[in-house]
């Protein structure tokens, strides 16, 4: 009797197509071992608490954006697929989400079909390093300052060439390509990945031999929620040496000096990565700043040299360098101190402002009136943000067919544009304006035929899906922007593992002939 009631009480705050497929989708959740407690309706009491809990981005928990009927927080792998046999049994809609850092929130928001659930993988955070393998296991539930931390507990000579922000979720993070201050040297974290574990549209789980090649080469940057819901990843660790050495300069705009450093930032030394932040440091003045970032893998002294010999122009003395380790220079990375206590990678906080993000990718050098320019229109803005950072190295060497992210050689560096506002900010309106305006008028500066654009920092006003009437024609505007020409193949995967489009989303890989 008690379970019955509560069957009836969760299944009281569904809002899917009758009553009788309301109270059939918790019955087969429960038939399939899912405990009831980490099933979620909007009549819960924490259901806000646990949908805000990974939401990265406070603008897409207010009030006026659609919700989940219910979230799922599976604890084993056989939850995973018991949601997804019953939601595919009874036709409900579901969203996947690891860390909630989407661009546009669609790992746990629908804008084009109603109603919804959402699958929060939060409690898959497992992490298993082997040293001696030079490899580890890890869950799509775990952050990266989770994995970074971990790798650091058993060898301060291992590395992952993965992003620098410590809640991005691992699973999300993977499937885009995902990149960090190791880029120039080891690739993309897409690029190192040896094995994974999915649970595709049927309900099965999947290795690498049992998916075979194609699937696998294409959940390592094709995106996530088009092909099944990747359990955990198996990655290649890197050798980092003890020593690292960073530097962090802030200069007043100078568009001769940021013109060099567009002419050489993908040239310097692999070992060596750089990248500048744009943005306006004196609210009052309108002052416009660039901080140049370095991180080197060797000591001070060799980075003197390099620097010395490649980007003399930037004006750095021995005392501007700081020898640190590789985990210490993540910290450095996130715009933290270098003495930052280790622990903050484990924090999971949430925050408390919003941003629009859009990005670009440049194949030659922004010429200096155009740099003036963007010093006017960032200036404008109450607070923008610009991050510039270089390619180069094995970006280059790596072809661009190998996983799905085709954006390597010949790009001289990833132009990254943000606007940042606080919760509850009235002129959100203005903020789209400003960053879309600023993005149209780039176009003549950044990669064209396409206009590459980075699937990780998803931006729907390049296109989305239509509820029912998916086009690969139509995806392809803004497919080839993220894929280029492996959106092709990304299709034709897709065809072959999930035709009936069961995992879908605004921007998902639609497959070639729908069928139900």
């Amino acid at each position: 009797m008690y379970i019955l009631s509560i069957l009836f009480l969760l299944s009281a705050s569904l809002t899917t197509s009758s009553p009788i497929q309301q109270t059939s989708l918790i019955q087969c959740l429960s038939q399939h071992s899912i405990p009831l407690s980490i099933i979620y309706t909007q009549n819960n009491s924490s259901f806000t608490s646990v949908l805000e809990s990974r939401a990265q981005l406070p603008r897409f928990t207010e009030p006026s954006v659609p919700k989940p009927e219910l979230i799922f927080t599976p604890l084993s792998e056989s939850h995973v697929q018991a949601a997804v046999i019953c939601s595919k049994e009874l036709g409900v809609h579901m969203r996947v989400r690891s860390g909630g850092h989407d661009f546009e929130g669609v790992s746990y928001v629908s804008i084009i079909e109603s109603p919804f659930i959402v699958l929060d993988l939060t409690y898959l955070r497992s992490i298993s390093i082997d040293i001696n393998d030079n490899s580890a296991w890890v869950q799509v539930g775990a952050t990266l300052g989770e994995l970074y931390y971990r790798i650091a507990e058993k060898s301060n000579v291992h590395g992952f060439p993965a992003g620098i922000c410590p809640t991005v979720g691992v699973g999300g993070h993977i499937t885009g390509g995902g990149y960090g201050i190791l880029l120039r040297k080891y690739g993309l974290a897409a690029d190192n990945v040896i094995d994974a574990y999915i649970v595709d549209v049927n309900g099965r789980i999947l290795d690498r031999a049992a998916m075979g090649e194609d699937l696998f080469w294409a959940i390592r940057g094709g995106g996530g929620g088009s092909f099944g819901v990747i359990l955990s990843w198996k990655i290649k660790l890197v050798a980092v040496p003890k020593t690292v050495t960073v530097f962090s300069v802030t200069k007043t705009l100078d568009t001769k000096l940021l013109y060099r450093w567009q002419q050489v930032a993908d040239k310097l030394d692999e070992n060596l990565l750089t990248r500048v932040l744009m943005r306006v440091t004196n609210t009052s003045e309108r002052i416009v700043t660039t901080t140049y970032d370095g991180y080197f893998l060797g000591g001070a002294d060799r980075l003197v040299q390099v620097m010395q010999e490649s980007f003399p122009e930037l004006g750095l003395t021995r005392n501007d360098y700081s020898e640190t380790s590789w985990i210490q220079s993540i910290l450095l990375a996130y715009t933290l101190p270098l003495n930052t206590s280790l622990e903050f990678l484990l924090l999971r906080n949430t925050p408390s402002t919003s941003f629009e993000g859009k990005a670009d990718f440049v194949r030659e050098p922004i010429p200096e009136f155009a740099l003036e320019e963007l010093r006017k229109r960032i200036s404008e803005e109450d607070d923008p943000l610009i991050v510039w950072t270089a390619y180069g190295g094995m970006m280059n060497r790596i072809p661009e067919y190998e996983t799905p992210f085709p954006h390597r050689k010949g790009t001289m560096y990833k132009f990254h544009y943000f606007t940042n506002w606080p919760k509850g900010d009235k002129n959100v309106a203005k903020r789209m304006s400003w960053i879309r305006s600023l993005y149209n008028y780039m176009t003549p500066y950044v990669s064209k035929s396409p206009r590459g654009a980075y699937v990780n920092y998803r931006d729907l006003d390049l296109g989305i899906n239509k509820k029912g009437n998916t086009s690969v024609i139509q995806a392809s505007v803004w497919g080839v922007k993220y894929f280029n020409g492996n959106f092709q193949r990304l299709v034709k995967v897709k065809t072959e593992v999930d035709p009936g489009n069961f995992f879908r989303h605004e921007q998902s890989i639609p497959p070639l002939v729908l069928k139900r």
